[in-house]
């Protein structure tokens, strides 16, 4: 089902409302709404240009809303219709968050969101696919869209006659630990680049948080927050230019009120602005087991961070941010998690997640991939992306230092217009 299309820049947006299955594999448990929004260009008219489907990044973030004719999309509109999904759970689909979870017991919330994985998210866009009458159409991968890109090749790479990934190439096989193990690290990095540039912002992080153990401040929702809260907007590190919007933030954190130190409000406004988590439960409830196959994750995270006792702050000590990872305490602290805590804790214990990759046929892969290989990449390991690039034929990477990981979002023209390019090389040789 389809409602009335508008028009904006040149562009026609096209919204679309399906009812697909909660479980592909049992269909009595109901059904939930997926949104997709179809873009073309007005001046093609009914055009008969092949399809391209956006993954967006997450898990737990809807499809971007696009704002004028530019970027990845603008290079995208050349050849193709792009469809923009609103994975299941986000955005105008059926939505996840601790409103629509609370007349659920733990349990049963635990057992819903198992279909909420890229498997599911998957097959969503195949059914429609079939919907569309499409033979074939492209795919576009971005961060934890490129995992769903591979699950795409897995289950259905006869529906696939281009698959296009930046910055988002997992492993197939590893557990999270290992994957964990390379993030720590490259926040390490971060961490050390950051506070190397600004010399200043470790006395300022030191009696921020050295202020949080000594008194209790609250976010404007009424959430205490603390030094862990803190560190986490170190996420932030991982896209392009946040160092210095996050060295001013610190510049005026503490105020003094009544002569006594204060954190004012536009900072704690700005820290619960930064609690993504709050909005978009799915991302922290899910997040590990994104790379779960036959295995539980049991959190993997808190585990690894144990063997970096650097980001477990001390008064004294130096002060490092944490990156995109979850923690256990996450969901006592952050107000909108609270009540997700048992089902979290149900899913960090489950061990029978089914595959999301299959080896097999990804290693006897014959559509064109292309991939954009972020070198310096804080979320994505580098070298566990060549590793699993490494199996598949018909696998390309640029592999480049010039963008962090939301280079799509901050070049994306050209850096789509690359993998397009090197896709076309790939299926050349095909012929």
């Amino acid at each position: 089902m389809h409602a009335q299309p508008f028009t904006d820049a040149g562009v026609t947006y096209t919204p679309y409302y399906f009812d697909v299955p909660l479980d592909y594999a049992d269909s009595s448990k109901g059904t939930l709404s997926i949104f997709a929004r179809a873009l073309s260009l007005t001046s093609d008219g009914e055009s008969a240009k092949p399809w391209l489907v956006y993954f967006q990044g997450g898990p737990g973030f809807p499809s971007p809303r696009q704002n004028g004719h530019n970027g990845w999309i603008k290079r995208a509109l050349q050849q193709y219709r792009v469809l923009l999904l609103d994975q299941r759970g986000t955005g105008n689909s059926s939505v996840i968050n601790h409103q629509t979870l609370a007349h659920l017991s733990a349990q049963q919330q635990a057992d819903y969101l198992t279909h909420f994985r890229a498997d599911s998210i998957v097959r969503d866009a195949e059914f429609i696919r079939q919907q569309f009458a499409i033979e074939q159409w492209a795919i576009l991968g971005q961060s934890f869209g490129g995992f769903c890109s591979l699950t795409y090749l897995s289950l259905f790479p006869e529906s696939l006659s281009r698959s296009y990934i930046t910055g988002g190439v997992p492993s197939i096989s590893r557990h999270p630990d290992d994957v964990y193990q390379a993030t720590f690290k490259r926040t390490i990095d971060k961490n050390t680049a950051f506070f190397q540039q600004f010399p200043k912002a470790q006395q300022l992080c030191q009696q921020i948080a050295d202020h949080l153990i000594d008194h209790q401040e609250f976010l404007p929702n009424g959430q205490r927050f603390t030094v862990e809260q803190f560190q986490q907007i170190g996420i932030n590190f991982g896209v392009a230019d946040s160092f210095l919007p996050i060295y001013y933030a610190l510049e005026n954190a503490l105020i003094e009120v009544a002569g006594q130190p204060q954190l004012c409000y536009e900072f704690l406004n700005s820290m619960l602005m930064e609690q993504g988590f709050q909005t978009n439960p799915i991302y922290a409830i899910l997040h590990e087991s994104i790379y779960c196959q036959g295995f539980a994750s049991n959190w993997s995270a808190q585990r690894v961070r144990q063997s970096h006792n650097e980001f477990n702050y001390q008064k004294g000590q130096p002060f490092y941010f944490t990156g995109e990872m979850v923690f256990p305490w996450m969901f006592d602290q952050y107000k909108n998690l609270q009540p997700l805590q048992p089902a979290a804790q149900i899913l960090a214990e489950k061990s029978d997640w089914p595959a999301l990759y299959d080896q097999h046929v990804l290693a006897n892969n014959t559509v064109p991939l292309s991939c954009a290989v972020y070198a310096d990449d804080m979320f994505v390991e580098m070298d566990i992306s060549r590793e699993t690039l490494a199996i598949m034929p018909n696998a390309k990477a640029w592999i480049t230092n010039e963008y962090e990981h939301n280079g799509l979002r901050v070049d994306g023209e050209k850096i789509l217009d690359t993998l397009i390019a090197m896709g076309e090389q790939t299926a050349a040789t095909l012929i």
